[in-house]
């Protein structure tokens, strides 16, 4: 007899109305839009009302108003996270959704050559990632507490995503370089200051060779010299104190630039550079801490890209005169 009375008709009605309504936004959410390929930039603090009229205008999702309303009920409101996101193939709103909250973001790749400055570093990661140079400075800066900054951000290929951001980018590559210094000291029983003298040698070595197998021996000069007191007489440092002094260098050194005194110049002052003069490799690093076990006290460019190393001043010249031979064939 309930079942008769008009409010339950109506009741029953009503009910209908709203589960069809439940299904047919179900059915909506669940709807896959094939997507060919959009990119959306979604910025930093943007509410989801925002994207999902970037999403809606992409053609990534059929209906804003049911991608905010899913948000809602969901509670990922405040959870999707910014960056540069690539959508394709066939996507539901929950697998959109899906997405930004995990922060799926198109990663990027930039590499820094080994052996850079790090001014060089700085202006090579403002272009690579169109981001302003000034930011990676002030990002440089709040790293090393405006301690000196050569010397200790390992070279290496890292992955970025957009929005940049220059100090976590900068922090992976300081974090990198230590990590390399702290094995190192756990198997050498390092003091700081030890880290520190390895890597000065490290960037020295990354200056004077580009050759990988050459740098054992590089180092092993150089320890060498440093053991017997004698001035390591290496070009790289007199550019580099000049750069630090004058702010720039020609790149053509001169006799009158080896005389010119600087925390720098290893041919005026003995024993290591006060600082690094780059920054060196992960390689260069553990050449200079594990020098190979030989007596080279000297090295010359060979004219083949490598050096002639020697181990006394009789042999070294020797190795000088065929080096001024080859120069003089290649001006001819």
């Amino acid at each position: 007899m309930f079942s008769k009375h008009p409010l339950f008709k109506i009741l029953t009605v009503f009910l209908a109305l709203i589960v069809a309504a439940l299904i047919y936004v179900w059915m909506q959410l669940n709807a896959q839009q094939t997507i060919d390929y959009r990119e959306v930039m979604i910025d930093s603090g943007s509410s989801s009302a925002v994207i999902a009229s970037q999403l809606a205008s992409q053609d990534i999702i059929s209906s804003a108003r049911y991608f905010r309303l899913l948000a809602r009920l969901t509670g990922d409101d405040a959870k999707l996270k910014p960056g540069l996101y690539r959508f394709t193939g066939k996507l539901n709103m929950f697998e959109v959704m899906s997405i930004l909250k995990a922060g799926k973001v198109e990663q990027f790749k930039v590499t820094i050559p080994e052996g850079l400055r790090t001014d060089e570093m700085l202006a090579l990661l403002a272009k690579r990632t169109s981001t302003s140079l000034h930011d990676w400075e002030i990002a440089m800066k709040s790293i090393t507490q405006n301690s000196d900054f050569e010397g200790v951000f390992l070279p290496e290929t890292y992955l970025y995503s957009k929005p940049v951001n220059p100090k976590f980018i900068l922090q992976q590559m300081f974090d990198a370089r230590a990590k390399v210094e702290a094995q190192l000291a756990a198997e050498l029983h390092w003091s700081e200051e030890d880290i520190k003298k390895n890597r000065i040698i490290a960037s020295v070595v990354e200056k004077e060779t580009a050759l990988p197998h050459e740098r054992v021996w590089v180092s092993a000069a150089i320890h060498n010299r440093l053991r017997k007191h004698m001035p390591l007489q290496m070009d790289p440092t007199v550019i580099y104190g000049m750069y630090r002094t004058l702010g720039a260098f020609s790149g053509n050194i001169q006799r009158k630039d080896l005389r010119t005194d600087t925390p720098w110049n290893t041919y005026t002052r003995r024993g290591l550079p006060i600082t690094p003069i780059c920054n060196p490799s992960a390689a260069s690093l553990r050449a200079a801490a594990y020098p190979s076990d030989v007596a080279y006290l000297y090295f010359v460019a060979d004219g083949t890209g490598g050096h002639a190393f020697a181990s006394t001043l009789d042999e070294h010249n020797r190795n000088v005169q065929n080096w001024i031979k080859i120069e003089r064939n290649n001006n001819k």
